[in-house]
């Protein structure tokens, strides 16, 4: 039996900017011109020095990989599928939401313990650590720092209770490149933006229910014209392909997805477009 993460730390008060504090002290002197790099004082604490708040999450991760997630390994690494029970646990323990804040129904905690999370649950099966991994510090991340508050209220409680989220960047020829893409997302002078394309090697394809998808929407522009979209799993026109064969990790689903003239319509809440490359490099 798990106490949820959830539970236990949500009823504490979390701080990202406080918590910095606490691992970052610096002094400068008040002329910006003249000043110089012996004159400041640096006082970092070792990464190994966590708050009580991480230290419980890492504890309750750890407990949990080891006792419900260990003896599934080998299992689902044999038949290349994750055991959807477990998935449920690693929501009914908090552990898809831990940056979330609670009043979205998350951990509220910080990114740190997302990383000691992730951690944890690598050490015993880096198939799950990706699930646990892209969920949230790409999907639920994403949606906090560049959604709308109508995405965050439909979308986060979805996010940390039941609905595995995938990040869709990759292509065949855009990869490392990921600014050479060839998926479009044209404005079909309704208010609609219609995504064609396809995207290969995407992590969590199998589990997910909502997909952040990149496109671009005017490619005269370059990256400049990259955006991401919310596109849930049951949208007309998208389709999963079939999962790779892989010769490790292999619980972990990828999968390449197809885009048929995808509809998504700016006005609704499940399906808006959140920020552009180029803000983002602003």
């Amino acid at each position: 039996m798990f106490v949820s993460a959830g539970t236990r730390i949500a009823q504490k008060s979390f701080s990202c900017l406080a918590k910095a504090s606490n691992f970052c002290s610096l002094r400068l002197l008040s002329n910006a011109n003249t000043r110089d790099i012996n004159d400041m004082e640096f006082s970092f604490a070792p990464l190994t020095s966590i708050s009580e708040d991480e230290k419980s999450i890492q504890e309750a991760v750890e407990k949990f990989a080891n006792e419900r997630l260990k003896p599934l390994v080998r299992k689902m690494d044999e038949n290349a599928n994750m055991d959807q029970g477990l998935i449920d646990e690693l929501f009914a323990n908090g552990f898809m939401g831990i940056e979330v804040p609670v009043n979205y129904g998350g951990v509220g905690s910080s990114f740190f313990s997302s990383i000691l999370a992730v951690e944890e649950v690598a050490r015993v099966d880096p198939s799950v650590a990706i699930l646990v991994d892209i969920h949230n510090t790409l999907i639920t991340t994403v949606i906090m720092q560049h959604g709308n508050e109508e995405q965050k209220k439909y979308w986060l409680p979805k996010l940390v209770s039941d609905t595995v989220g995938s990040f869709c960047l990759s292509e065949a020829t855009s990869g490392s490149d990921a600014f050479a893409m060839k998926t479009v997302a044209k404005p079909d002078g309704k208010g609609n933006y219609v995504i064609n394309g396809t995207k290969l090697w995407i992590s969590n394809s199998e589990q997910a229910g909502l997909f952040v998808v990149f496109a671009n929407t005017d490619p005269s522009k370059g990256y400049k014209g990259i955006t991401a979209f919310l596109v849930p799993r049951d949208t007309p026109g998208l389709t999963i392909g079939k999962k790779e064969d892989k010769m490790c990790i292999r619980a972990s689903s990828t999968c390449p997805l197809h885009f048929e003239n995808v509809m998504v319509c700016i006005e609704t809440r499940t399906m808006l477009k959140i920020f552009t490359l180029a803000r983002l490099r602003a």
